[in-house]
């Protein structure tokens, strides 16, 4: 885990030397945990967190800044400009226009664009607009651009390899799944040069050997996948309408739409990647991991560990009115909005703190997969969840009663590294076909709905209520 830095309020960095030096220091100790020599190894798989970023020189490798997080704010003022504009609109009519004139679904996403924050995009045309030593390399055509896993191909292999995959370039906002390009509309108007962006390959490929400087031999990179679609492969959501919800630094929902894309509408963050041989729907938002105490230090006291969190959720009949509103995305799209406690009194306890908390996150779940429900015409099959909070007991019952469907969790709640394995041992022959990896499933509890979701409608509407009067703050 690399710690974020925060340079200025809203601003959410990593320091991509401090990334480099703990993903090579990890390979290693695994290795060396395992009993294995570096020689053994057949092949690597490689799992990033998507959209966050980073700019360096063509020639020297130097970068231009941090890496730039997916959370990071900074771009906040420029998404609204861009949000509240006359050419937004206009170009809202026209794509409009040609939606209805072809009926083609690769109109109706622009049709409807709006920007958001955790988008790359608008971030990437702030370094542009700030950083003048990325813009005058970028006017020189030295500039290269990469999300982590560019960054680490990049340096593993000491600059022979540039390139990204489908699930990670999708993932930035700036990639069109229609036509499998980087898109030169997209980056005109945001004056971002179409000169800086990597070659984007298959997920499971071969994209060349490690330098044998780094680990005393050469090692064969043969995949590469944003953290997301690697889980959903480690899940084995092999088939059309299984659903993958991971619970982690984030609150997201993926579908195997099958060989369909569906194309987004309105200001709802859903994204659409290609990974392999099918097509996935994201719907996602930021809501913050359970065991990190929500980052925030007014927690300290409210628990000592995670596991008590379900007991004392339910050692009380409701949250007493107590409302927690977490910072997401999905519906309001609004950077501004505040995660915040609302409903506090005299009467309230840590216990009742706790399961406002815990019932924010379930009542989020219900209302991602209702917009799953809503825009995806799959038959959708069964839901399985990881990431840390899939350990709260509480909040995957809650979810499995408000959704009224099975959800089952792994043995293993940490899905990236296993679906990055997964691919790897395709691509190397390890294992011959997806059947194989099905067998290797271990699910450890399996949660069915126990109540109807009407007696959580009261709580759910104060919830609600309280989300809006989180707005704009």
């Amino acid at each position: 885990q690399v710690e974020s830095l925060y340079p200025r309020p809203g601003w959410v960095e990593l320091d991509p030397e401090v990334l480099w030096n703990q993903f090579v220091g990890v390979i290693k100790e695994a290795v060396q945990d395992a009993g294995l020599h570096m020689r053994q190894i057949a092949g690597l798989g490689i799992s990033t967190q998507r959209s966050t970023f980073i700019t360096w020189h063509k020639r020297t490798g130097k970068p231009f800044h941090n890496f730039i997080s997916w959370q990071d704010l900074r771009s906040a003022e420029l998404v609204n400009s861009w949000n509240k504009s006359l050419l937004l609109k206009v170009i809202h009519v026209i794509f409009t226009v040609l939606h209805f004139l072809t009926r083609n679904d690769q109109y109706l996403a622009p049709s409807f664009l709006t920007f958001s924050t955790q988008q790359t995009s608008m971030k990437l045309s702030w370094v542009f607009k700030n950083i003048h030593e990325a813009a005058e390399a970028a006017r020189k055509k030295n500039c290269y651009f990469g999300t982590v896993d560019t960054w680490l191909l990049y340096r593993l292999t000491k600059g022979a390899v540039y390139a990204t995959d489908y699930s990670n370039a999708s993932a930035t906002g700036i990639f069109e799944p229609f036509t499998k390009c980087w898109n030169p509309t997209l980056c005109n108007l945001l004056s971002i040069p179409m000169s800086i962006y990597p070659p984007v390959k298959d997920t499971s490929f071969n994209f060349g050997s490690s330098d044998c400087e780094i680990f005393g031999v050469p090692i064969p990179i043969m995949a590469v996948v944003a953290d997301q679609q690697s889980a959903m492969f480690g899940e084995c959501c092999f088939h059309p309408g299984d659903v993958k919800l991971t619970m982690g630094t984030g609150g997201f929902w993926n579908v195997n739409t099958g060989e369909r894309l569906f194309a987004s509408q309105r200001s709802k963050l859903v994204k659409f990647y290609l990974t392999l041989d099918f097509c996935l729907l994201v719907i996602y938002e930021e809501i913050e991991e359970n065991n990190k105490s929500y980052d925030l230090c007014i927690f300290t006291d409210l628990f000592t560990n995670v596991d008590e969190t379900a007991k004392m959720a339910r050692s009380i009949v409701d949250s007493q009115g107590v409302c927690f509103v977490p910072g997401f995305q999905v519906s309001v799209n609004d950077p501004y909005l505040c995660a915040s406690f609302m409903g506090l009194k005299p009467s309230t306890t840590r216990n009742h703190l706790v399961r406002a908390i815990l019932e924010s996150v379930a009542f989020r779940n219900k209302q991602l997969y209702d917009i799953i429900v809503k825009k995806v015409r799959i038959p959708l099959q069964t839901i399985r969840a990881d990431g840390g909070v899939s350990n709260n007991s509480f909040v995957m019952q809650m979810t499995s009663d408000l959704i009224n469907k099975k959800i089952e969790k792994p043995a293993n709640a940490d899905m990236s590294s296993l679906g990055a394995a997964f691919l790897a041992g395709l691509a190397t022959g390890f294992w011959t076909d997806k059947e194989q990896l099905k067998k290797l499933r271990r699910i450890e509890a399996v949660f069915e709905p126990q109540k109807d979701s009407e007696e959580y409608k009261p709580a759910m509407d104060t919830w609600l209520q309280a989300t809006k009067c989180s707005l704009h703050w």
